[in-house]
């Protein structure tokens, strides 16, 4: 992306043609909309005004909605989605949290049309929000907690912060045209969760699969293309476009061997032990390694030291670490 305009790029959405694309910087909310020679060939405005948009998604009536969420010191008593039909009309339709201010770059739209908010949080799960209500023009409309989603975290390298920590960072979402696979992306990874039946939030009570997309200087977009391909894109100047052909036949093969496996652990479980054969090992060792954090790490090894990092990040990061924007 060479386009002088272009350098905060936070969201990205494909119709199979054309990308859409927001910034989180521009004095008013603005879509862009641009070729696949990167050339931006025109913009779409709102007319509303920007404070820190998050991300962007395109429902299945190809209304476009931009995520007006983001908020690193926790102080905005609203956040907002902006609506923008295919004839280019635009609404402003604000939000509140039930438990406080909280800062949010995800936004995942499936098959019902309905709008998913997915936090960005230093420590814990992210949460996961909806809207309580049918949306109001302005609003504001009150949003339900629905649920949480803990990334695992990796030591795929790049983004702004420190450590491992940008690695379970809630930076982007979008969910497949045809609902069936939904993508969280972190700084430096991306989780796709297998929709099967098309539910956002079931989906993300599921085990994802990790695609590792390193070395993104501040890694928040990401989407699909119609036939599969997972595209990714970071904050900065004359930053890529990146593409991970076949992203969704990645995730089926994946799928497959988890179903293999465990069709033999089934069978494995079912055969009697020969006599005299010794019992097979506990599953429970006492040394467990932790689902929670970088591979390598254990759960009682990282406690202490994942809140100090996190406490210190949090300092950095309150004042204004990382980029005017993160």
């Amino acid at each position: 992306m060479t386009d002088p305009a272009i350098t905060m790029l936070s969201g990205l959405v494909s119709d199979g043609d054309r990308w859409y694309m927001v910034n989180d910087h521009d004095p008013l909310v603005q879509v862009f909309v641009v070729n696949r020679d990167c050339v931006v060939e025109r913009v779409i405005p709102t007319g509303v005004d920007h404070y820190d948009v998050g991300d962007l998604a395109m429902a299945p009536d190809g209304t476009l909605w931009v995520a007006e969420t983001g908020d690193n010191r926790h102080r905005r008593e609203t956040v907002a989605l902006v609506s923008i039909r295919p004839d280019g009309v635009a609404a402003l339709h604000r939000l509140t949290y039930p438990d406080g201010p909280r800062d949010a770059e995800a936004l995942l739209i499936g098959r019902d049309g309905v709008p998913y908010i997915v936090t960005k949080e230093l420590i814990g799960p992210a949460e996961i929000y909806r809207p309580a209500e049918p949306l109001a023009v302005p609003g504001p409309v009150p949003l339900e907690r629905v649920g949480s989603v803990r990334l695992s975290g990796s030591d795929t390298p790049g983004g702004p912060v420190p450590g491992f920590v940008g690695s379970f960072l809630v930076t982007g979402g979008s969910v497949h045209p045809d609902g069936t696979v939904v993508a969280l992306r972190t700084y430096t990874d991306a989780y796709l969760f297998p929709a099967p039946d098309g539910d956002v939030l079931s989906a993300l009570a599921g085990e994802p699969l990790r695609i590792p997309l390193p070395d993104e200087p501040q890694g928040e977009a990401v989407a699909w293309e119609p036939d599969g391909t997972l595209l990714s894109g970071s904050e900065g100047a004359d930053q890529p476009i990146r593409a991970v052909p076949d992203a969704t036949g990645l995730l089926a093969a994946e799928l497959e061997r988890r179903d293999r496996e465990a069709g033999l652990s089934s069978e494995s479980a079912a055969e009697p032990a020969e006599p005299g054969r010794d019992a097979p090992p506990s599953a429970a060792p006492a040394d467990t390694q932790s689902s929670e954090g970088p591979p390598g790490l254990r759960q009682v090894g990282i406690s202490v030291a994942a809140v100090t990092l996190a406490a210190g990040v949090l300092l950095w990061w309150r004042r204004g670490g990382g980029g005017a924007r993160c």
